[in-house]
């Protein structure tokens, strides 16, 4: 599995992410030992960076993979831990949260971390994301706080999540981010038309795509026409290539020069042997485009 540094002062990771999402309450349900088992059969197939967020479980999911980690501790120092932070959700265990809302302040920061490295059973976090851009975040105090995390040995890189471009550059204007972790598949174009890829290519850095598979559309009949024409246009190249229609949506999202780094959510190793399979997969610049008028449902001008 091909390593990738996300910017020049950014992290190694592995070239596909395995994102944790839907291993917990809000998916698998899985035990501490079917998590420890999933993350050791990623590493064999090269994958060793995992996607957190705070809030995943109801803020559950981090302590079930802490726990995991819990039984064979040596494992941290092979993989990498991406969390999030700043969604404030409503769930019985933040009873003092009133409103869903955003926060990017000083003190919610400091403790979403303290409280991930704890859940996480790790004294390091190697990736930390501002998961939504907040209205009110004043991009002085959280530079100053993630200097703070950085010099405390708590943090080591920092980006952000479904940032615009302006937004990302407000930021990174006060400290250098690692990434832009947006959502992007064939079905979702928005950040190759709105400068998002663009300024990742400028900037030298990474992205990383979450949902990259569109959220599994294409892989049933729909009751969009627009969705099955598209879903027989992937069928008919995935045909053409030999490869299954996972793989062929992978495939046309890392043939993008910003070299995008998609987020796997799933608790099924299989869909992830499929994903590493879709690195080594080069398509046709013209099936490329076919995909593309697919999704857009017209010809490009």
């Amino acid at each position: 599995m091909k390593r990738i540094k996300l910017s020049d002062q950014g992290p190694d990771f592995s070239n596909i992410v395995f994102g944790t999402m839907n291993w917990g309450s809000w998916g698998g349900n899985l035990n501490p030992q079917q998590t420890l088992t999933l993350i050791e059969k990623s590493m064999e197939l090269g994958i060793t960076t995992f996607d957190h967020a705070d809030i995943y479980g109801d803020y559950t999911t981090e302590f079930d993979f802490g726990k995991a980690l819990g039984l064979k501790p040596e494992v941290r120092q092979k993989i990498e831990l991406v969390t999030k932070c700043a969604i404030k959700k409503v769930t019985p265990n933040r009873s003092h949260h009133h409103i869903k809302s955003y926060d990017t302040s000083r003190e919610h920061i400091l403790f979403s971390v303290d409280n991930s490295l704890k859940a996480l059973k790790t004294d390091y976090i190697d990736l930390l994301l501002i998961h939504r851009p907040d209205p009110l975040m004043n991009p002085n105090e959280v530079a100053n706080v993630f200097e703070r995390l950085k010099k405390e040995g708590k943090v080591r890189h920092f980006g952000v999540s479904n940032f615009t471009p302006s937004q990302f550059e407000m930021l990174n204007d006060h400290v250098s981010l690692a990434t832009n972790q947006v959502q992007a598949s064939i079905q979702h174009l928005d950040p190759f038309l709105d400068g998002t890829l663009d300024q990742c290519i400028q900037k030298k850095i990474i992205p990383m795509a979450w949902s990259p598979l569109g959220g599994g559309k294409i892989f049933k009949e729909s009751t969009e026409p627009h969705v099955n024409h598209l879903r027989q246009v992937i069928f008919e190249l995935a045909h053409k290539y030999h490869v299954p229609l996972d793989q062929m949506m992978l495939a046309w999202l890392m043939k993008h020069p910003s070299q995008i780094i998609p987020i796997i959510g799933t608790t099924k190793i299989e869909r992830v042997h499929s994903a590493v399979e879709a690195t080594q997969l080069d398509i046709d610049r013209e099936d490329w485009f076919k995909m593309w008028e697919a999704s857009t449902g017209e010809e490009v001008a």
